[in-house]
């Protein structure tokens, strides 16, 4: 019997399935932070000024978070 188990997105997948949710006419920051490595993002809509992520190792989680804190505004 064969299963079937769903690979995880990598990194760069996951960054390209999250540009397409967030509205064009959004903001997006990605800082990266000295001598750490670690990601902070920012991304907000025109009228709004958004919520930083909490820092994380790979960008991709960083955007996905702020995404998460910002999207209510589209409602």
């Amino acid at each position: 019997m064969g299963h079937n188990y769903a690979k995880p997105l990598t990194s760069g997948q996951k960054m390209e399935r999250l540009l397409t949710r967030i509205p064009p006419s959004w903001a997006v920051t990605l800082e990266r932070q000295a001598g750490t490595g670690a990601w902070k993002a920012l991304a907000h809509s025109p009228e709004q000024d958004g919520a930083w992520s909490d820092t994380h190792q790979d960008p991709a989680d960083a955007l996905e978070d702020t995404w998460r804190r910002n999207r209510t505004v589209i409602a």
